[in-house]
């Protein structure tokens, strides 16, 4: 077989295990396709068996059934009902593990738009579409999209998230095998859809400490920022001594704040995301709501380096917004 072939390149994709959730995944899926064809192969053996035996002038006697229709039909109802329920409960717990990260797990955001990827590292190097992560390690992708519907596939990994503009999503996964194995968009989104491809890059944790150390540093990354905390009027309102009755937002991450309406929240990237998109959601108690809505002005891109900017403001040590002066 021709190994370049679009065969073999599906055959590879469907083959190849790199992540925890993909054995998991492939044995439930295996495991339903080889109750299905059991099935199918019993029922068809009967239908055949019925068919023959009891054709049409065949001397085979006929007597009445000795055990009720009911019954037959209550005992086929129960098994299968058992039989489903028992796949149900399977599929749902790999989907929940599957749903849910680990606490600590590495995040890396991914922007999706027509038509590439725009992926930033924790540190805030910038890929396109190529994601390099570590192998096993757990890794936490927040994807979000700048204009319509795209999906994030990677068959290698046996996991795909819709992305919807104007919303966060998550997908999480542990690589087990270093090499590089493609991802697509699976969502028809405009017609260059086809060429939305990328690769991930799965190395040792070693090799990717090294990649990783050649990005930008953490305060180039503070730096652009500030830049843009100040191009949004953010410090206007928000840095103190302020003539505006804002909340200050030095130190505010990871803290319980009270909101209106009742109840306290923490402050998250989710929260901080909320408050610059759409101010009215959960807006903290105290303060008029007098913060306009950014939804559709701020890029995904600019929003990501907004709230990694206010995640390092420190009430005792604070990062100041204007960069030729941040450290």
């Amino acid at each position: 077989m021709n190994t370049g072939s679009p065969l073999a390149t599906l055959a590879t994709l469907l083959l190849t295990q790199a992540s925890t959730s993909a054995a998991r995944i492939d044995h439930a899926a295996l495991g339903l396709l080889a109750a299905s064809a059991v099935l199918v192969a019993v029922l068809a053996g009967l239908n055949l068996y019925f068919v023959v035996r009891y054709r049409r002038g065949s001397a085979v006697p006929r007597p009445p059934s000795a055990l009720a229709s009911w019954k037959i039909e209550t005992l086929w109802i129960v098994a299968t009902t058992i039989g489903f329920l028992g796949f149900f409960a399977w599929g749902a717990r790999i989907y929940l593990d599957v749903e849910r990260p680990p606490a600590g797990a590495d995040e890396i955001a991914v922007i999706g738009r027509q038509w590439m990827w725009d992926i930033r590292q924790p540190n805030g190097r910038r890929e396109f579409n190529e994601l390099h992560v570590p192998v096993h390690t757990d890794i936490r992708l927040l994807l979000t999209s700048e204009d319509v519907i795209h999906s994030f596939f990677v068959p290698a990994f046996r996991l795909k998230q819709d992305v919807v503009p104007g919303k966060q999503v998550s997908l999480w996964f542990n690589a087990t095998a270093e090499g590089a194995f493609p991802f697509y968009c699976s969502e028809f989104c405009g017609s260059k859809h086809a060429n939305m491809i990328g690769v991930v890059v799965a190395e040792s944790p070693e090799r990717y400490a090294r990649w990783l150390a050649q990005g930008d540093s953490a305060p180039e990354r503070l730096a652009r920022g500030g830049v843009l905390y100040q191009r949004y009027g953010c410090s206007g309102c928000h840095t103190q001594p302020s003539a505006v009755h804002a909340p200050a937002l030095a130190g505010i991450y990871g803290r319980q704040i009270p909101v209106t309406g009742g109840g306290f929240v923490r402050v998250d990237d989710a929260y901080l995301r909320d408050c610059i998109l759409t101010p009215g959601k959960v807006a903290p108690a105290g303060y008029p709501l007098i913060m306009p809505a950014f939804q559709g002005v701020v890029p995904e891109g600019d929003l990501i380096e907004l709230i990694a900017y206010i995640r390092e403001l420190d009430a005792g040590d604070r990062v100041d917004p204007n960069p030729r002066t941040s450290r």
